[in-house]
């Protein structure tokens, strides 16, 4: 009797505990495959002495050098790709070079030597907020050091034009020296700038209701499922409905397992359409945006069905154990596996192969696509239907043929103990 619920929690905890933790002990490390763009506008520009430079495209050689290639997928593009990307949420962040960088980089070099007003050259660093506020930390480390090293070499690199310049003076011209301003400024000539591609409306706790969201619509339809399975039972006379000290124990009705199924698939549906309007009313009610209110109430409905539907199938297959599993599927496994705290980019490898087909990553990305990326089927709702669709048909399929098959061999939902005792035993 202990034994049993002893090494079966002592297993649980143990899955849990690794992947709760194991999921943000280590995002840095961690780190794979993360996707940024760098966007290189600049058109170059000639000397004084004729020669043409293009320092927009040597910074982009840099940066696609430098920036590890297995954490950063670092993807070189244009401008309007890469707003596309951003707008679709395929990327964290963008590193724009501007189209007179060269130039102004010239003009901050001959600026040190002659009298006049000079702007340093401006790198852009663009965060992606609606894909989360860690998602954006990791940006910011990523494109800071590596624009902090590319405004050293670029710096190293002025300096240097400047003294030779300055050492290639005609005889008898009377000599120029360099301020020390103006050399601390050839030193690092690059501005870098943050700014933030379509930033988050207030009330979105910085790209976190997604997540909350689509976790509430998870445990909704895993906990839907159980108190349906339990409620149903009761009210057929499978198991006795308790009430404190008292119960009461219906007499069983004659039903099959596929019936009972059919029964609860639709309890369920009936509970969703409710749930999905309740979660709806509770974010008006806290004033919560939410853009397109009646597509996250059919979405919400969908992967209520989707989630409750699976949970209850574990159930007719397996009895009992189809609890461990629902845990298991939709909470051990799917919040770490979800990518809406930690990025899935910056998680161990093997909860990227999760999130291809955990339910709650696919809940995710529909919700956040209708609440931060304007219901773009390309910002994650188009995959987040399709999988909840599929995991409807899963379980449909799985249920119907296993229950069917359950009473095609006569293994009704009865009593063993009874039905194998002899006739006293069972009538006393």
């Amino acid at each position: 009797m202990i034994a049993r619920p002893t090494v079966v929690l002592a297993i649980l905890t143990a899955l849990l505990g690794v992947m709760y933790l194991d999921y943000v002990a280590d995002p840095e490390g961690n780190l794979h495959d993360f996707p940024m763009a760098v966007v290189n506008l600049d058109v170059g520009d000639v000397t004084a002495a004729g020669a043409r430079v293009d320092f927009g495209a040597q910074v982009t050689d840099a940066l696609v050098e430098g920036i590890p290639k297995d954490k950063v997928d670092l993807r070189v593009m244009g401008v309007t790709e890469s707003e596309r990307q951003l707008r679709n949420g395929e990327i964290y962040g963008a590193i724009v070079i501007p189209g007179d960088f060269s130039k102004r980089l010239g003009i901050l070099g001959a600026g040190s030597v002659v009298a006049g007003e000079m702007e340093r050259p401006v790198i852009t660093l663009q965060t992606n907020p609606r894909l989360g506020a860690y998602g954006t930390q990791i940006t910011r480390r990523i494109g800071d050091q590596a624009l902090t090293e590319v405004d050293k070499q670029v710096g190293i690199q002025l300096t240097d034009q400047v003294r030779a310049a300055l050492a290639d003076q005609p005889e008898g011209a009377p000599p120029t020296q360099v301020s020390g301003a103006a050399m601390l400024t050839l030193q690092h000539p690059v501005d870098i700038v943050e700014s933030e591609f379509r930033p988050l409306p207030g009330g979105t706790g910085e790209g976190l209701t997604a997540f909350f969201y689509a976790l509430l619509l998870l445990l909704a339809g895993m906990i839907g499922a159980m108190v349906v399975h339990t409620m149903t039972d009761a009210h057929l006379g499978f198991v006795p409905n308790e009430y404190g000290p008292f119960y009461l124990h219906h007499e069983p009705v004659k039903i099959s397992r596929l019936g009972t199924l059919l029964v609860k698939w639709g309890v369920m549906v009936v509970v969703s359409l409710v749930v999905a309007l309740v979660y709806l009313l509770v974010a008006a009610v806290l004033d919560m945006p939410v853009g397109n209110a009646f597509g996250l109430y059919l979405f919400s409905v969908l992967c209520l069905i989707a989630c409750g539907w699976t949970g209850l199938t574990m159930l007719a297959v397996f009895g009992t154990p189809g609890l461990l599993i629902n845990m298991v599927l939709f909470v051990i496994l799917g919040l770490p596996s979800s990518g809406g705290t930690v990025p899935i980019e910056a998680t161990p490898k093997y909860l990227t192969w999760l999130a291809e087909f955990e339910p709650m990553h696919q809940v995710y990305l529909g919700v956040r696509s209708i609440l931060y990326f304007d219901s773009n089927y390309d910002a994650g709702l188009g995959r987040g239907t399709f999988m909840a669709l599929l995991g409807i048909a899963i379980a449909v399929v799985l249920g119907v043929a296993v229950t069917k098959f359950y009473d095609s061999k006569g293994l009704h939902r009865e009593n063993l103990f009874l039905r194998d005792a002899p006739e006293t035993t069972r009538t006393s």
